[in-house]
């Protein structure tokens, strides 16, 4: 099997910033693998914050050379076993001519109502976004600063018919999301995710919880989830963090049974990352597979977005 990698880079149509900073592109990998027959794809996201560059995933994912198989054991969770697991799915399904969720012996999948995200910004343009995208059944907003409120009560009232999520993305302090809580509850907030930084919350499980608390950068894989007990409700699972579809759907069943609610989330990517996510969401809590929407280019075909949510691949995109 050859394996192959280049990196892509996908402009944003608009500067897309979080408490960690702020980007105007999608920098990803994307991963080939050919028998000298039938390719298959997948694409990862490095994450500086889990000291990922793309240098060091491309080293990772060249360093490779066994077999699907051996993938799980050769490669920690991250980036790069997520891009090379996801192109082996699509090569198995392309050789055996069938689709992924066959093969992974799940239902076919159905669209899934997706959240959008709105960036961290002024309460004024966080207020005319929201106001703008008001008609979408589910925002996400991006938090994480001291001075909150104004920007939680500026989207409230440009959307005001909207399910909303709260993103702080480590940026609250124990003190801060206490005196935010029961203004979460009055404005209607749906879920926060992870509201204190990852190792630092441990207060989760001392102090109230008034409306679902979610674990993101708390939550990687399998093996998160005995330390997330008490302290989170619900846990974001990325294929990014879990290392591929693989994981994914492993941590999907182990959680559901540990009693934790679902959300499936995303980096920045562009369509061939959230496809094969598109499989995890199925009938979950939350669905926030909304990357693509947040480009000015994506891949040729694309994922389809409407009203009823984010579609599931066709084949030619992946799986």
């Amino acid at each position: 099997m050859r394996i192959s990698v280049r990196a892509e880079t996908f402009r944003l149509a608009e500067v897309f910033t979080i408490s960690r900073g702020s980007r105007t592109a999608a920098e990803v990998l994307t991963v080939t693998v050919n028998d000298g027959k039938v390719t298959g794809r997948g694409e990862c996201v490095p994450y500086a914050r889990y000291d990922e560059t793309l240098e060091s995933v491309i080293v990772q994912i060249e360093g490779f050379d066994g077999a699907w198989a051996d993938l799980q054991d050769a490669l920690p969770a991250g980036a790069a076993r997520n891009a090379l697991d996801c192109a082996f799915w699509d090569h198995a399904a392309k050789r055996e001519g069938k689709r992924v969720w066959e093969l992974a012996g799940l239902p076919a999948p159905a669209p899934e109502q997706t959240a959008f995200t709105l960036s961290l910004d002024t309460p004024e343009a966080m207020e005319a976004k929201a106001r703008q995208h008001a008609h979408r059944p589910l925002l996400k907003i991006k938090l994480g600063t001291a001075d909150d409120m104004a920007r939680l009560e500026a989207v409230r009232r440009g959307a005001p018919q909207a399910r909303i999520i709260v993103d702080a993305n480590e940026g609250w302090t124990a003190d801060i999301y206490a005196d935010l809580a029961p203004h979460l509850v009055r404005l209607g907030v749906a879920l926060v995710e992870q509201p204190l930084p990852a190792g630092a919350d441990d207060m989760l499980a001392e102090i109230a919880r008034p409306l679902p608390v979610c674990a993101d950068e708390s939550c990687h894989d399998r093996a998160s989830l005995p330390a997330l007990k008490g302290k989170y409700d619900v846990v974001n699972i990325k294929l990014d963090k879990t290392g591929g579809l693989t994981e994914a759907l492993a941590l999907k069943t182990d959680a559901q049974a540990a009693g934790f609610g679902i959300m499936v989330g995303c980096m920045v990517g562009s369509s061939l990352a959230m496809a094969p996510a598109t499989l995890v969401a199925q009938g979950v809590m939350f669905t926030d597979l909304d990357g693509p929407l947040l480009l000015a280019e994506d891949r040729d075909p694309a994922l389809v977005f409407d009203a009823k949510g984010v579609h599931p691949p066709v084949a030619a995109l992946w799986g």
